[in-house]
């Protein structure tokens, strides 16, 4: 991700000598440990945590309002705990379900104006705490690594919900 780095690098093969600081699950583990610890102090004031900021951040992007079993999906949680979890945001007014229109026993999700509001502080405070962990990269290179982890999690979202034939 360095300018310097080399473009003609060949694919790893797994011959290469074992070391922690060239290991793939190494760094995404000391990453995802890292993170998740400054985003639940960031969101912590929100109903639910993590998750409500992550059904929040689902919400506020427009469009037909989803389904509460297309929203669970769309952000890998449980049918039950996304219920639960609505229940939670919409006791604090930062969501509302409405009947679906083409489907009446569904239920859609809207975020709230103060649904919108929290999710604006929680994203400054989370957004402060994610340029505390990025210090040592530039802007190209943050955006960089945005978009390959961006790829990547859409790549594990349909592992997920599809596992490859051989899957056991």
């Amino acid at each position: 991700m360095t300018a310097s780095a080399p473009q003609n690098k060949k694919p790893r093969t797994g011959a290469e000598p074992l070391a922690l600081d060239t290991d793939l699950g190494w760094a995404i583990r000391m990453v995802s440990t890292a993170f998740r610890r400054v985003a639940t102090d960031s969101v912590a004031d929100l109903p639910g945590g993590a998750r409500g900021y992550l059904v929040l951040v689902a919400l506020a992007g427009g469009g037909e309002p989803p389904s509460q079993l297309s929203l669970a999906k769309e952000v890998s949680l449980d049918r039950t705990v996304m219920t639960y979890l609505l229940d939670d945001l919409e006791a604090h007014d930062l969501v509302a379900r409405r009947p679906d229109p083409r489907d009446r026993r569904a239920r859609q999700v809207l975020i709230t104006d103060t649904g919108r509001a929290r999710l604006a502080r929680a994203r400054e405070s989370l957004g402060a705490a994610e340029a505390r962990l990025l210090a040592d990269l530039g802007p190209e290179d943050t955006e960089q690594l945005r978009t390959l982890l961006a790829r990547v999690a859409q790549t594990a979202q349909r592992e997920v919900v599809a596992p490859g034939e051989g899957a056991c």
